[in-house]
This record gives structure tokens, sequence and C-alpha cells, in this order.
């Protein structure tokens, strides 16, 4: 008899223990449900292109992300500061509200960001001297506006290995490669970072990390008629990041060597999404139409493996 109630005292502790840890669980999961990131973009088309996806992979990885946009296609930090200078001698300036009518006082005045990012211009990307003097009055202007927030360096990437030019490395001359377009924009991104103590988000190495893997590469297609293109036929651009050979409504044949393609805005996103939330996107299922199970999987533990520093 006293074993039979030891038994059913046993068996009850265990029960109450096993409804503590689904609670314990359970508002772990809220929690995480609860917490939310804010984020300010300030940048162009090659922010666009990297946070497109950013929100299907944050819902699906439970994070609720919180995301404004300061972007104009094609701008500079020069373009951004010269904003904000005009904003600042006249509020109502449409010049100085280049983001959708605000200005980007009022952009950051809007929320308490978490995190604010910035980025050069692709084609000053190379280019350490272009960086300065705007970073530094971006800088201090956000500073004085969100003290809290953590300013960010998105490091954008290099142009695909068939580009017509790369960026500037000077105000004479150009990388003569898209790896060295890499190179030198990886430098000056670092060197702007180390300056002001900052964080980068290391989208350009996930990419050359991909364009020089000699699995995963692009490599050009050498069967087709580059000099007499027959319209509406395309050139192969397996395993691509950037958008590539298109024919215009007016059948002119053109290339795009240099923006995001759905895979490189899929390898952006995950990269973004590995370094905000400090998680490796593997277990994601979501995969934009048009790229293959193993590619898009090979793209997920690039972004992670670059993140997370071990490429």
């Amino acid at each position: 008899m006293k074993n039979r109630k030891n038994q059913l005292v046993g068996l009850l502790c265990f029960i109450v223990g096993f409804l503590c840890i689904g609670d314990i669980v359970q508002a772990q999961v809220a929690n995480k449900k609860e917490k939310e990131l804010r984020l300010l973009v300030i940048g162009n088309s090659f922010s666009r292109n990297a946070t497109l996806y950013l929100p299907q992979l944050a819902e699906e990885g439970r994070h609720k992300l919180v995301i404004q946009k300061a972007e104009i296609s094609g701008a500079s930090l020069k373009r951004h500061w010269d904003a904000v200078e005009v904003a600042e001698a006249d509020p109502e300036d449409p010049k100085g509200r280049p983001y959708s009518g605000k200005s980007l006082r009022m952009l950051l005045r809007e929320s308490k960001w978490d995190i604010i990012t910035m980025q050069q211009a692709s084609t000053y990307s190379a280019y350490a001297d272009s960086y300065h003097p705007y970073i530094d009055q971006l800088y201090r202007f956000i500073k004085e506006l969100q003290p809290n927030a953590e300013i960010v360096m998105h490091q954008t990437w290099a142009y695909r290995s068939d580009a017509k030019y790369f960026s500037r490395i000077s105000e004479e001359k150009r990388a003569k490669s898209s790896q060295e377009m890499w190179e030198k924009s990886r430098e000056a991104y670092h060197k702007m970072a180390d300056k002001f103590g900052l964080r980068i988000i290391p989208t350009g190495d996930a990419f050359w990390a991909v364009s020089s893997d000699p699995t995963w590469r692009f490599v050009p297609d050498d069967k087709y008629n580059f000099v007499n293109p027959v319209y509406p036929e395309l050139p192969n651009e397996k395993n691509s990041l950037n958008t590539g050979y298109a024919w215009t409504k007016n059948k002119k044949f053109k290339l795009d060597a240099n923006h995001a393609n759905t895979a490189g805005c899929y390898l952006g996103a995950l990269t973004w999404y590995s370094f905000l939330f400090k998680e490796s996107p593997v277990h994601l299922k979501f995969v934009p139409e048009g790229i293959s199970q193993e590619f898009a999987k090979h793209l997920q533990h690039v972004a992670w493996q670059t993140v997370s520093g071990r490429h």
C-alpha cells in the first residue's frame, strides 16, 4: 500500500514537472515572438536587393522585424548627406525629403531604431577616399538623433565577372576585375568600420564566396553568340547572382552585371538574417521561385558560414 502511494506521488510530481516544462517552453516561444527588432536601412538599390526577402525569412524564423527604408536608387553616401543638408536648411524643400516625401531626420525620429545601416554606392565602394567626409557627417547626425541605435555598415558586392566596368578605386582608375573590386571594396568597408567601431553585414563576402567557388561560380556561356544575339534567345547564366542579360521591350540586348537577381537577393537576405538574428538560416524552408533546392541550400550555408566567420 505504501509503495503504491509512493508511486502515485511520483507520478503526480512527474506530471506537474512536465506541465511546468511545457509552460516554460511556451513562455520562451512567446517571448521570441514578442521580441521586436527595428531596422532602418540607409542605402540604394543594392540594399533594396539585399533585403527583398528578409521579411519572409524573419517571419518563418519567428522574429518580429520592423523595417524602414531611406533608399535612393544609385545613391552614394554623398547623395544622402546632401539631402540632409538641404532638409536642415529648409525642412519643406522636397529635395531634402527624397524618402517618399520624408527627410532622414523625420525617419530617424519616427521610431526608436535598434540597428541603422549605411553603405556606399557600388560604383564608389572600392574607392576609400569617396566615403569621406560624408560617412563622418552621417554618423554624427545619426548618433545625435538615435544615440542608442547600433550603426552598421552593409558591405555591398562586386559586379559579375563579365561586367563591362567595375567600381572606381580612385578618381582616375577603376578596378580591373570582379576580384579586385571585391578586394578593394572590402578593404574600404573594413577601414570605415574600424574607424567608427562598427560591425559589418558581409553581403559582399558572401557573394564572393559563391562567385569564386569552382563548383558554384557563374561561368559565361561560351556557346552563345554575344556578337549577334538573336531575339528572344538568352545565354545560359546558371549560378549567376546578378541580373545578367535580358531583352528590352524594344528588343535591345542589354547586360546588368551589377544588381542582384533572385538568387542574389536571396543570398543577401540570408546574410542579413544570419547577421541580425545571430542564427543559421539553414533550417528555413522559404526559397524564392526559380532557385533549385540544391543551390538554395548552398546559399544558406554560405550566408551562415560567412557571417559566423568560417569563410
